[in-house]
């Protein structure tokens, strides 16, 4: 009676069982899938939140806007994704589980390229689609001529059987070794492609900057808008470049479908490898960046800079710059903020710049050309508080009037001057000047990965194209006897 007998208990695992329990789920293809999935999810906060590393600012706006959502986010590390713990920690366990994955099945696939097609199996009809072919000559030529043949469209080949061993006469042969080799390449490129991405994200930094025409940048943390930097980044150690833009040209269609999209545009600078060096004339294009050791200056976007003199109520002059303006639309329609804590009291300035200035009578005022053919400024003027002593910072393309008073609304032309109510003031709307906006990337891993992408295609297709086959042809008519016979089988492997 099986049911009276007790059950046999299994042995305990103990901890050595575990671990290799624990490595062979890590090391399995589902488990590598399943890693590869999840790191693709943990990437979507990255690409949709602001990042701590790239602009802080932004990371602030967003938690004072969401202060209960945003307060959790931040303790979870969605606001520094690629530098959070469960982000390294699936990068890391990705990285063991293709390591091991690969090395077994590159064992096996050494091995199996050493080695010799198997000899040809008793009974071939067991294989579907063995045939039976009649030859003119003997079984032996037969072979013969089939090894030949095979030999010369590069099949691995092997005879049998060996001298003094009973048993028809055979030829073994074996092509298709290239599919898992691509298998493995494509999956070693992978682990390159980790690899490389790492050695970016931990040495590699990137920022941006927005320069006027006429002004400079030095390669400074201080200097840049936004700047974001690897974990073993030492920003004082980077290179101590610096380039000025000499000027800023650009062109527009005006005619046909492409009306007012840029024939070209170019900056001009002048670069110094370090202080003291000798200055060089370059020009930067799109996908013509400015290379400096180990750096490159990409010229990313442009726009306007409108030129303002304002004056106090006691007729001093308390402004006299150019302040970038964003462009919000294709017709470079461009919004800015001035900000004058020096003037007494503190003044304001909200901006709307309009290249080629038409007036709707629904949407108001519009651009509809985004050269500078008949431009015009609408602007606010207000005063008060600008909260800047606060300690809290403030972005210098928004203006937080909630403790100010607006003292007036005008529209100007280069030239013009707007006096402001009660002498309070004055300002001029001196003209305007280009700004170029540059994204300056050291990445130590681009070129590693560039490699390893390419090596990762060409190993996926050998995998998806290539196939694995055997063939075997077996003389089984008698020795000597003419005709004779002979059987063609085959198979195809699916590694």
């Amino acid at each position: 009676d099986t049911s009276s007998k007790a059950e046999v208990p299994l042995p305990p695992l103990g901890g050595l069982g575990f671990l290799r329990w624990v490595w062979r789920q890590l090391t399995s293809m589902k488990t590598a899938l399943i890693l590869l999935f999840l790191l693709a999810i943990a990437s979507i906060p990255g690409s949709i939140l602001p990042q701590q590393g790239n602009d802080p600012l932004k990371v602030k706006e967003w938690i004072a806007d969401s202060p209960t959502i945003g307060a959790i986010l931040q303790s979870l590390g969605f606001f520094d994704v690629f530098a959070a713990p469960w982000f390294a920690a699936v990068y890391l366990l990705l990285f063991m589980s293709l390591i091991g994955c690969v090395i077994p099945r590159t064992r096996q696939h050494w091995r199996a390229m050493l080695a010799p097609p198997p000899a040809a199996p008793r009974n071939l009809e067991r294989f579907g689609g063995t045939v039976t072919v009649g030859v003119p000559a003997q079984g032996d030529a037969a072979l013969a001529e089939a090894s030949a043949y095979l030999r010369r469209h590069r099949w691995r080949v092997v005879e049998g059987p060996a001298e003094g061993e009973p048993g028809p006469r055979w030829v073994a042969a074996e092509k298709g070794y290239l599919r898992e080799t691509g298998n493995l390449v494509f999956h070693v490129a992978l682990l390159f492609i980790l690899a490389s991405v790492a050695i970016g994200g931990l040495f590699g930094w990137k920022g941006n900057v927005i320069v006027k025409e006429g002004g400079g940048f030095a390669n400074t943390v201080t200097q840049y808008d936004a700047w974001g930097g690897g974990r073993l980044v030492n920003a004082e150690a980077m290179t101590p470049f610096s380039f000025s833009l000499d000027s800023f040209d650009v062109d527009f269609e005006r005619e046909g479908s492409q009306r007012g999209a840029p024939k070209f545009f170019e900056a001009k600078v002048t670069s110094r490898e370090e202080p003291g060096a000798p200055a060089q004339q370059s020009i930067i294009e799109v996908n013509a960046p400015l290379e400096v050791d180990r750096a490159k200056v990409f010229l990313v976007g442009h726009g306007y800079a409108a030129h303002f003199i304002v004056k106090d109520s006691t007729g001093k002059v308390v402004f006299d710059d150019a302040v970038v303006f964003l462009p919000q639309d294709g017709n470079f329609t461009s919004t800015g903020v001035v900000k004058i804590p020096d003037a007494e009291p503190q003044l304001g300035l909200r901006g709307l710049f309009l290249p080629t200035v038409a007036i709707d009578e629904i949407k108001g005022g519009l651009s509809v050309f985004p050269a500078p053919d008949d431009p015009v400024m609408f602007l606010s003027a207000w005063t008060g508080d600008l909260g800047l002593d606060s300690g809290v910072p403030q972005s210098v393309y928004r203006l937080d009037s909630e403790s100010m008073t607006q003292i007036g609304l005008a529209s100007l032309r280069p030239g013009q001057v707007w006096e402001w109510p009660d002498g309070t003031g004055s300002m001029m709307f001196a003209g305007f000047d280009r700004w170029a906006s540059f994204q300056i990337a050291h990445d130590p891993g681009k070129e590693a990965a560039l490699v390893s992408a390419t090596l990762a295609i060409i190993g996926l297709m050998l995998s998806l194209f290539v196939r694995r086959r055997r063939i075997w042809v077996k003389a089984i008519a008698p020795v000597g006897a003419s005709p004779g016979a002979v059987q063609v089988a085959g198979i195809t492997r699916s590694s």
